[in-house]
């Protein structure tokens, strides 16, 4: 949008959710630009949730075409195979998506994100990457950080029922309510590769399990050359044996990261759970408005759930200076 006031169209559509947030962050809402690289079951939970938010426009990137896998959890891609036509995932759920709210732009872009310029990455307040490579998120959240405006970095993850969602803010200000009236509150935030860098030693006490089997699972994905989620129960005994190798590496007890959970992700694959996916999609949307608006206490820096036992666990993996 380029006013700086809402249209009376605006107003009406968001009357609701201007009574929770106020019209100044429905006002950042409506200038905000995000992108979405790689549609999976979470990602097109936040894509409607965002647009249903009134955002100012998104755009989506997965060039990959319908398989079984993807129709498992993605409501947005429409039953009737004759509509696919050789399409992308992006080109079909975009066209669902503008359904959801027509006030908001919704385009698709082509292509590897990890391989475009700064001047597109430069269009967007917000970037989300699904369906990626280690390498990937690394080199996409560094494109970020090294931007002159500040462009908030997600990275979300779904193994089995359990799911991640990482946060780097950069350097981020936001209003906090006290007895006092509003104060102001600033946090520092480590990129992904510092966060997974710490030593595990260096870590709070009792980091949550799923933390560390996701960086043994990205790590044998990486070393492999597998794509995410490309992976079954015979992998198991190579998956225990680099479990072995970096829990010695880094003082760590094995237990930390127990067999059964591996086994549970392994024998998933690439399948996702549409429930935790949409209790993931749900958060990942609420954290992004925050980034946006500026109201309320963000995630720092990594977020787990696991529908096991269905907690959801926030864990703090910084240095001490951030």
């Amino acid at each position: 949008m380029d006013g700086e006031e809402l249209t009376a169209q605006q107003t009406a559509l968001y009357d609701r959710q201007i009574r929770v947030w106020g019209v100044d962050a429905q006002k950042r809402l409506s200038k905000a630009h995000i992108l979405v690289s790689g549609l999976n079951g979470i990602s097109v939970e936040f894509c409607k949730n965002i647009v249903l938010a009134g955002v100012g426009s998104l755009t989506v990137m997965d060039d990959r075409l319908v398989t079984d896998d993807a129709l498992q959890a993605n409501f947005l891609i429409p039953r009737d195979d004759s509509l696919y036509g050789g399409r992308s995932l992006s080109e079909l759920c975009c066209e669902s998506l503008r359904d959801f709210n027509p006030m908001v732009r919704v385009s698709t872009e082509k292509g590897d994100l990890a391989q475009c310029g700064i001047e597109f990455i430069d269009k967007f307040d917000v970037i989300v990457v699904t369906c990626c490579s280690l390498k990937t998120k690394i080199v996409i959240n560094e494109k970020c950080r090294k931007r002159t405006k500040r462009i908030a970095f997600y990275a979300i993850e779904c193994r089995d029922s359990c799911g991640e969602i990482f946060v780097d803010l950069q350097n981020y200000t936001y209003a906090q309510k006290d007895s006092d009236g509003t104060a102001e509150c600033h946090l520092s935030y480590p990129s992904f590769q510092e966060a997974i860098s710490i030593p595990w030693q260096n870590l709070p006490r009792k980091v949550s399990k799923l933390y560390f089997a996701f960086r043994v699972i990205e790590k044998f994905e990486f070393s492999e050359g597998r794509i995410p989620g490309q992976l079954s129960s015979s992998d198991l005994p190579s998956i225990l044996q680099l479990r072995k190798e970096l829990c010695d590496a880094q003082s760590l007890n094995e237990s930390h990261i127990p067999e059964e959970l591996l086994e549970r992700i392994l024998v998933a694959g690439s399948k996702l759970y549409p429930p935790v996916c949409a209790i993931l999609g749900g958060i990942l949307g609420q954290e992004v408005i925050k980034a946006i608006s500026g109201k309320g206490d963000p995630l720092k820096n990594f977020f787990y759930f696991d529908a096991a036992d269905g907690k959801g666990v926030i864990e703090d993996i910084s240095n001490p200076s951030t």
